[in-house]
């Protein structure tokens, strides 16, 4: 297929957390908000004079002085984050927000804090308690913790209109977003997809660590773009995977399993589009925070929740997207010492293949996978597998 126009645009926005669209709003007067999980509602972050970025840290190399303060057994993740933060990587935000998503990410965004590691006068750190059930008592505490930790800070510290309306003007900027990140990945259904999913993958981890409004136009232009694009002939992939799992930022990974010959069709983990690019339907009678945080408590499937009826949800969810974007094996994926997913995918990849009957494959890799050949290796050993149970009837 042509060249995306702006596809290598895209690609050097991700080459460094402070991009040229988060110096572009901060020239034009707005705040940095830092984030570091889906559970901490990024409307209420993106509204009149504030932005956020979700963090990662590009380019990792020695994690050292990450590992020094957080130990070698915890996630990679959170490791790689403290190391940039040292490294002085997240001196452009002005505050950073964190859920009790894992303690692992509490415990980087504390070291972070204690070590004072942004030199801002009137920089300061917010902890949120988010719901481990997904009930009205974890709501009220959700909407609660939304507006003590977000929304009053914002306003107090840089003036920011935290009003109802506010609220709503920053949820249809986030829609119209939505709605071209949707569409995009509506082309992965089909037979011969006219976008890859390393293209797709790039694309929507802009839209989490870019000032989204600056994004827009491009956006709207790689859309048509992609309408018009016509796709090649001969197929490239020799099967179709959906992968699910947790964080995923790096860029090379969905490369790496698409180079083996998987087309990785659908996205369900952190930074991707499964949930985490649904639009936010609001009414006129309800409180707008509180239906915000409601579809974001009701949509996540992260394994922070752990009452049984989202656990059971989960693997239905996967089952649904395996379906509809035409999966023939799921990948589970989990980042190593990622306490929260490595339950999920022994117990998930289980129920997948046994309840369901995927074919499945678990990797349990790296941060920054670079061009590891273990991964390659079982990625392409996997897709013969999806072959030959084709070959034998589905058996």
């Amino acid at each position: 297929m042509k060249d995306l126009k702006h596809l290598y645009y895209f690609e050097n926005l991700l080459m460094d957390a402070d991009n040229e669209l988060v110096r572009k709003a901060q020239e034009e007067g707005r705040k940095c908000v830092g984030s570091v999980c889906y559970q901490i509602p990024e409307v209420l972050m993106n509204l009149e004079g504030v932005f956020t970025v979700r963090l990662r840290a590009p380019r990792t190399g020695s994690m050292e002085m990450g590992t020094y303060y957080l130990t070698s057994l915890l996630c990679e993740y959170s490791r790689a984050l403290l190391e940039r933060a040292i490294e002085g990587g997240y001196q452009f935000l002005d505050c950073l927000i964190a859920p009790d998503g894992c303690t692992m990410i509490n415990r980087c965004v504390e070291n972070m804090e204690l070590l004072k590691m942004n030199d801002k006068e009137d920089f300061f750190y917010k902890y949120l308690e988010v719901p481990m059930k997904a009930d009205d008592n974890g709501l009220d505490l959700y909407v609660g913790q939304c507006r003590e930790k977000i929304l009053t800070p914002l306003k107090e510290h840089f003036g920011v209109d935290v009003s109802d309306e506010a609220l709503r003007r920053s949820v249809e900027r986030h829609n119209e977003m939505c709605r071209i990140i949707t569409e995009l990945g509506n082309f992965r259904k089909e037979e011969k997809p006219r976008i890859t999913g390393y293209e797709f993958h790039i694309i929507t981890m802009c839209t989490y660590v870019c000032p989204t409004d600056l994004l827009l136009d491009k956006l709207k232009e790689t859309l048509e773009e992609v309408r018009e694009r016509t796709p090649d002939e001969k197929w490239p992939y020799r099967a179709r995977v959906a992968v699910v799992g947790s964080e995923v930022d790096d860029i090379d990974m969905i490369k790496l399993i698409e180079d083996s010959g998987a087309y990785v069709c659908a996205d369900r983990f952190c930074f991707g589009s499964l949930p985490g690019r649904q639009e936010i339907v609001l009414n006129e009678s309800e409180d707008v925070l509180r239906q915000i945080c409601r579809q974001y408590m009701m949509e996540c499937m992260c394994p922070r929740h752990m009452d049984t009826p989202k656990m059971n949800r989960r693997r239905e969810y996967v089952d649904e997207i395996a379906r509809e974007y035409k999966a023939d094996g799921i990948i589970y994926e989990q980042m190593k010492f990622c306490d929260p997913w490595a339950y999920e995918r022994m117990v998930g990849s289980s129920v997948m293949r046994e309840e369901y009957g995927y074919p499945v494959l678990t990797i349990d890799r790296p941060y920054a996978v670079g061009n590891s050949g273990q991964i390659r290796t079982r990625v392409q050993a996997f897709v013969e597998s999806i072959e030959i149970k084709k070959i034998q009837g589905g058996k």
